[in-house]
């Protein structure tokens, strides 16, 4: 990139790199990496295609090109990702939160019959906090107690409370599991999208989602470990009636809803599609 480059320039020739690499939706990428070098949104991108490009702003944009290239996903090149129209925070440190994870928001939702209830939540294995933080902000009064066993991506879901506002009904703890719940009254609503990629499949994901933790993605041998362990554990958690809902992979929908039912401390588990039109999220209420 020795000759002049513009904005414009630079976008095509980078969606060129980014097509012969495979890159899906390679043109989006490209602006999303250049407004982000840039300091900027991508509306100023297309009001400045003429604009030369700075020796430091073309060499912060090529260090950005050859991470992705090297297949760092785009959201940790950029540090953040949009989950239900909020904007969070992400690193290597927490899984990229996906447009599938959203069933689950709008299931709950679903469920609810009062949203200005003063409600009780648990989301085990939060991560980045999306689960929590979009249920604290679409109900107004409820609380929420979101755990995870990493200490770094709990600081992640911390700032993401702070970042949308609603840190002051967000409690993010450290711990395995349901561990931090100990001593808490019994929740209304326990949502989970725990790792559940099967321990021999990790090797076979694309570059993008090996770069994620493997602490988010390993579900043990059969993918099922802590859909097990998380139903066994509600059941002292949830208050009568109170809301059961996990996120699952596509072919695992029977197994979790047999988890829930062998139990005999719930409804008949049922289980919603996503927008794909796959298995994604199975719930059931805790009988009184």
């Amino acid at each position: 990139m020795s000759e002049t480059w513009t904005t414009l320039k630079v976008l095509e020739w980078t969606t060129s790199r980014f097509e012969r690499a495979g890159i899906e939706s390679a043109r989006l990428e490209a602006q999303f990496l250049l407004a982000h070098a840039l300091s900027c949104d991508r509306v100023r991108l297309y009001m400045d295609f003429d604009r030369p490009l700075l020796t430091d702003e073309l060499a912060s944009y090529r260090a950005l090109i050859q991470r992705r290239l090297a297949g760092e996903p785009l959201a940790y090149l950029v540090g953040e990702q949009e989950f239900w129209s909020l904007s969070f925070r992400v690193g290597p440190e927490v899984l990229i939160p996906r447009r599938d994870t959203e069933s689950v928001i709008e299931l709950v939702l679903d469920q609810v019959s009062d949203r200005a209830a003063p409600l009780r939540i648990a989301d085990i294995c939060t991560g980045s906090g999306v689960l929590a933080i979009t249920l604290a902000s679409e109900l107004a009064l409820a609380r929420v107690v979101a755990t995870d066993i990493s200490e770094a991506a709990a600081r992640i879901a911390r700032d993401n409370a702070e970042r949308n506002q609603v840190a002051d009904r967000v409690d993010v703890r450290v711990g395995d599991l349901l561990a931090p719940l100990a001593g808490e009254p019994p929740f209304d609503i326990l949502v989970s999208n725990p790792p559940y990629v099967r321990s021999a499949d990790i090797a076979g994901l694309s570059r993008e989602v090996r770069c994620e933790p493997r602490l988010a993605l390993d579900g043990g041998p059969d993918g099922l470990m802590f859909y097990a362990r998380i139903v066994a554990g509600a059941i002292a958690h949830l208050a009568p009636g109170g809301l059961l809902a996990f996120e699952h992979g596509f072919d695992q929908d029977h197994a979790v809803r047999q988890l829930i039912d062998a139990t005999g401390a719930f409804t008949p588990a049922e289980t919603r599609r996503d927008l794909a039109d796959h298995p994604r999220v199975t719930h059931a209420r805790r009988v009184s």
